[in-house]
């Protein structure tokens, strides 16, 4: 069956801004197509299986915090179960001079974790689109405003059109691989190619392990590290400490072919011989993700720039709406600001005008 050629809106990126946009707006009866890029859902959520049925590790966003209520309330509703992040125990600590444990968890706060991946929250909402309202592989590579009104939308596949397009994609992102000719202002241009992505230009690194024996030894699985290659470290056990893990993040540039290799000889030195022999490693390069990060990403510096003001409001002559988690106004950087993005772009987009009206020429 051929696809349809015009629609309400479009919105680009099937990540969890996306998503919980497109639901939105089909909930409130708009013809709402979704494209993304990638052969999956999710975004910046990925989580990997574990031999532990409904048990995953999360090879991107990992937590939400209290007061994020948008999260907590959509994985209430898609029966995801949500527990404690591990705090109890000591810090490790390692630089130039050695390996120090410092009393207590000097780096974790109380956050909350998805004992299904954080992924699992891309899965229920995707799953609750009609299964034409979202295609994958599909890349935006334009957007121009249409001859008959609204924006038309190039993709490999053909052109869409629709009323509104949503970007729920880094703008940094957004104006690297999709060519708007000359219709965005300069200062929005300006403001896009220079907003970082959010985990852009990082590795995140899972050891996962038969048993949690940093617990039993009194270490949180907490640290710090001014060697490296991991500079940060927390455990990532499940529930209950089931599958037991430990994840750390190290800068792109750390990335080498012996990688593996030297995370797991750090984990040794600073958790004991126990670490020498992780059941799995899994190494995430997101600057590498084509659809995550620009060719510039290691330059973008200013996280100042979340949730600027000219992401707040459409461009396009109301027509083009920004909604990922670096253009939130509040929590930027985190699954609850790609969801308050995700929540401004539906309520312009329907404040807009009313749904029979949209699109008249379809």
């Amino acid at each position: 069956m051929p696809h349809r050629d015009s629609h309400d809106v479009i919105v680009v990126g099937a990540g969890a801004s996306g998503l919980a946009t497109a639901t939105a707006l089909h909930a409130a009866g708009l013809d709402t197509l979704c494209l993304e890029a990638r052969d999956r859902v999710g975004g910046r959520l990925l989580s990997v299986p574990t031999s532990r049925p409904g048990r995953a590790l999360d090879l991107g966003a990992t937590w939400f915090w209290d007061g994020e209520q948008r999260v907590r309330d959509l994985a209430e509703r898609s029966g995801t179960g949500i527990f404690d992040q591990h705090l109890a125990g000591d810090t490790v600590f390692q630089d130039a001079g050695g390996i120090r444990r410092l009393p207590g968890n000097l780096i974790d706060a109380p956050a909350r974790r998805f004992a299904d991946g954080a992924q699992s929250l891309s899965f229920v909402l995707a799953a609750s689109l009609p299964s034409d309202a979202l295609r994958l592989s599909t890349p935006v590579t334009e957007i121009r405003a249409a001859a008959r009104g609204g924006l038309a939308v190039r993709t490999p596949t053909g052109p869409v059109r629709a009323e509104h397009v949503v970007l729920a994609l880094p703008p940094a992102l957004a104006v690297a691989h999709i060519d708007f000719g000359d219709a965005l202002p300069d200062d929005l241009v300006r403001l896009a190619r220079s907003t970082p992505v959010w985990m852009g230009a990082v590795v995140k690194v899972v050891a996962r392990y038969r048993s949690a024996f940093w617990r039993q030894a009194g270490l949180a699985g907490a640290g710090i590290s001014r060697v490296g290659p991991l500079q940060e470290l927390h455990d990532m056990s499940g529930p209950d400490g089931d599958p037991a893990a430990l994840f750390g993040f190290a800068p792109a540039q750390a990335l080498r072919p012996n990688l593996p290799r030297a995370v797991t000889e750090q984990l040794t030195l600073l958790f004991g011989q126990a670490a020498a022999s992780p059941e799995a490693l899994h190494v995430q390069d997101w600057s590498q993700e084509r659809w995550t990060s620009p060719p510039h990403r290691h330059r973008l510096q200013d996280f100042g720039l979340f949730g600027h003001a000219l992401y707040q409001r459409p461009a396009l002559d109301g027509r083009l709406h920004w909604a990922s988690t670096e253009t939130a106004a509040e929590h930027a950087g985190h699954i609850e600001g790609a969801l308050a993005a995700a929540e401004r772009a539906a309520t312009a987009v329907l404040s807009a005008a009313a749904a029979p009206a949209m699109n008249p020429n379809r």
